[in-house]
């Protein structure tokens, strides 16, 4: 199992049209095969900021996921970040927390 964490910074007035302009991209993400959760989402507290979230069934299938979007380019005026960090855990175990 794989998780990636990232989040973006933005200019406050650009989170709401950055995060509409990825909803295409969490619904084809979430469709492809491996893929357990894709989710940007607004931080609740930083008005410029936005998380992401997603859990990948193993190496390969985030691996064949990435591809995908290299392949794809970015229609014109889409939303640019000021910053972003992503970072990919690969997970040795898991466990439901309270049980």
């Amino acid at each position: 199992m794989v998780i990636v964490g990232g989040s973006f910074e933005l200019e406050p007035s650009d989170r709401d049209e950055f995060l509409t302009s990825r909803l295409d991209t969490m619904h084809t993400s979430r469709a492809e095969p491996g893929c357990i959760e894709y989710t940007f989402s607004a931080d609740p507290i930083d008005p410029g900021r936005v998380v992401l979230f997603e859990l990948w069934e193993s190496r390969d299938a985030l691996d064949a996921h990435l591809g995908k979007l290299r392949a794809r380019a970015d229609p014109p005026g889409r939303v640019t970040p000021l910053t972003s960090s992503i970072i990919i855990y690969d997970v040795a175990g898991q466990r439901q927390l309270g049980g």
